[in-house]
Order: structure tokens, then sequence, then C-alpha cells
């Protein structure tokens, strides 16, 4: 009989507490991945994100062992010795996998309970949304962007890392709604870096924070066990 396989790389798996991040942020989980690593969420939005990726990875490794039990147990392997011994070991190895599962939930709600009760504190009528236009040339502006002077014509302009370009009338108006600041102690010329502001980062990740809360979605069959493994004797 072949050997355990390892587990598959990590990927954002669906946990129990998708729902409940997505309705206090406004954001599905793929984005606030996306605006985690482009370095556009606060230090509490951050933090979830880490536990929550830490969570799906844990969940991943419950998916992975479940699968390989059903796998062991259908038939499609004789019934001797070694196929005992290994549905044993694959057994320990998904209680593990449970107990690490659950040890990250508990730690997302650690993280996630705070910016629920923020929320919730939070006046109804509490500023509007940024625009959608706002919102993609802050996510740009994110990642990296400076002004610049054409040496000859004096054209401004603004390239980001992303390889986009923000018209400079529209960095202006961002300047002026105190969302994005630029380092003036460079010349135009050799480029003036372009950063957002607290303000900033905080629109763009608060931008669908005001739609309703979403219902929790109806658990799947098999995604989460009935009654926890408990350990044999």
């Amino acid at each position: 009989m072949s050997p355990d396989p390892a587990p598959a790389t990590a990927r954002r798996a669906v946990s129990s507490l998708d729902h409940r991040i997505e309705a206090v942020t406004g954001h599905d989980v793929d984005t606030l991945w996306a605006y985690r690593d482009r370095g556009v969420l606060d230090e509490a939005l951050t933090q979830l994100v880490d536990r929550h990726r830490e969570l799906a990875h844990a969940e991943t490794g419950v998916t992975f062992y479940r699968t390989l039990l059903h796998r062991l147990t259908s038939g499609e392997f004789p019934v001797d010795g070694p196929l005992l011994a290994r549905i044993d070991r694959t057994v320990d190895q998904l209680e593990e996998a449970v107990d690490a599962r659950d040890t990250a939930e508990q730690r997302v709600i650690t993280a996630l309970e705070p910016i629920e009760a923020t929320t919730q504190d939070r006046p109804s009528d509490a500023g509007e949304p940024i625009s959608a236009a706002d919102q993609a040339a802050l996510l740009s502006l994110a990642g990296g962007a400076k002004v610049h002077a054409h040496l000859l014509t004096g054209r401004m302009s603004v390239p980001t890392a992303c390889g986009s370009r923000i018209p400079y009338a529209h960095l202006q108006q961002l300047e002026a709604a105190g969302l994005v600041s630029r380092d003036t102690s460079h010349t135009v010329e050799a480029g003036q870096p372009v950063t957002l502001t607290d303000t900033g980062r905080a629109a763009l990740a608060g931008s669908r924070r005001h739609r309703p809360a979403a219902a929790p979605p109806a658990p799947r069959p098999g995604t989460w066990p009935l009654a926890p493994i408990r350990p044999r004797r």
C-alpha cells in the first residue's frame, strides 16, 4: 500500500465564520485576502485576515484526512492488516486536524468580535461609502505609486506599481479628501511617492461595510462533523 499522500497546498477553504467576516467588513473573503497582500487594511483587519488564513489552512487539513478516510473505507482496497493500520493512523491524523481547526477558529473569533462590536456601535448614518472609481484608484495606489513631471512638457502623471495610471486630477481630488498623501520632500521630476492615509485605508476597507448583514449559508452535507471526534483508548 502506498504511503500517505501529503496534504495539498493550502487554498482558501470555506469556513463557518466566512459569513460573519463578510457581513462585518462588506467584502468577500477573497477580496480581503487581496487587500491584505496589498497592505491596505488597518491593524485589526490585518490580524483578522491573518487568523482566517490560518483557519483556511487548518480546514484544508480536515478536508484532506476526511476524504482520505472515506477512500480507505470505500471498498477500493482489500480488508487486511495494513488497511486497518492505515485507517487507524488516518483517524488519529483527522483528530489532530480537527483540534488544530478548532484552535484556529477560536483565534478568528477572538480577532473578529472586537470588529463586530465596533461596527455595531457605529451610527448607522456614519459616512457614505466611497465611489467605485475612488475605490479602484485607492487600491491601485496602495500597491505603490509616484507623481512624476515630464522633463520637457511638465505634464504630471501618476503611474502605479501595478502598471495602471491614475489621472493627476483624480489624485488631487483624493488628496483634497484626505485619502492619500505624497512625499513632497522629493521633486516631481524625481518622483513623489504617494501613500494612503489612515483615512484612505479605512475608507477602502469599509467601502462596502454598509450593506445589510448576510444570512449564514446553509451548511453543506459532510462539511462539519456532527459531533466532536472522541480520542480512542
